[in-house]
């Protein structure tokens, strides 16, 4: 006879909860609570501030610079959907392949990266694309391929695309992580049938491994687009926004419009346009890959 399972107050699971109710409240609904309030003033951070209503809203909505950062986070969150997920899946799979050696260790150092902070990153960056001194010009210029010499971070043209890749580099770890884990999640069993049936490794990626991953594949698409939305001290390390405005994302013409120019109520207008951007593409992306379950 087994035992009995504890039945604790409701008084009890609120206690343990509160602690982390509390903190949730400080550091989220508390500052997003005065960004509202603060969206609908012209303040400059003084005592005094002025009501000024929905104007720092329409102000946002016919600001260039604006959407021109948000084409910025567009293109790099597209960018990396493409790449973060991508790459981690082809290489959750290969790590997953029989004949793979050392497979902790070539999982441990792709998820190296994860762990520095972004501002190494930014650096260790900055070195490769260096015009002078960089790695990657060396490379170039060491494969007889001068042509193709660019000054990666100074070029209005490409400086966006420079500033996506080290962004991809960093966060595949995190991605083969979960994808691992959904892989090593699908019963063997269905492989060891499909191999029965003569299926080979390519198509048990597409008719297996691909449908059996598709909720952890939805999950991986929302997060890497609330965590590229919201993207700054990469780009802020490497290029400050610059060129000009040429790799200005959201969150730095937020950060440059409240502790620049000191406009902290249009500052707080442009940080909740963030928000319901970021909101309306997740709820997009779930729309859009919604609706199908796994029996399906």
């Amino acid at each position: 006879m087994g035992k009995k399972l504890p039945n604790p107050r409701w008084t009890t699971i609120y206690g343990f909860m509160l602690p982390g109710i509390l903190v949730y409240l400080f550091i989220v609904i508390v500052p997003l609570a005065l960004s509202i309030h603060f969206s609908f003033y012209k303040w400059s951070g003084g005592l005094s501030k002025d009501f000024i209503g929905f104007h720092n809203y329409s102000q946002l909505l016919q600001d260039a610079k604006f959407w021109f950062s948000f084409r910025n986070n567009m293109i790099i969150t597209l960018l990396s959907i493409i790449g973060q997920l991508g790459i981690a899946f082809v290489l959750a799979v290969i790590l997953q392949a029989k004949w793979v050696k050392l497979r902790e260790l070539h999982r441990t150092v792709l998820f190296l990266p994860v762990v520095l902070p972004a501002v190494v990153v930014g650096f260790i960056w900055n070195l490769i694309y260096s015009q002078n001194y960089g790695i990657l010009n060396s490379l170039l210029k060491g494969l007889h391929l001068a042509d193709w010499i660019r000054p990666w971070l100074d070029d209005p043209k490409i400086v966006i695309y420079s500033v996506t890749i080290p962004i991809i580099w960093q966060w595949i770890g995190l991605y083969l992580i979960i994808f691992m884990a959904s892989i090593q999640s699908i019963p063997g069993e269905i492989y060891e049938g499909a191999e029965i049936d003569g299926a080979t490794g390519f198509k048990k990626v597409i008719y297996i491994t691909l449908p059996m991953m598709y909720d952890t594949l939805r999950v991986a698409i929302m997060l890497c687009i609330a965590g590229n939305m919201k993207i700054f001290d990469n780009i802020f390390v490497m290029t400050g926004g610059g060129p000009g405005n040429s790799s200005t994302v959201m969150a730095q013409y937020a950060y440059n419009t409240s502790f620049g120019k000191f406009q902290l109520g249009y500052g707080s207008a442009i940080s909740i346009g963030m928000i319901v951007l970021s909101l309306g593409l997740i709820l997009l992306s779930r729309r859009l890959m919604g609706g199908r379950s796994l029996e399906s």
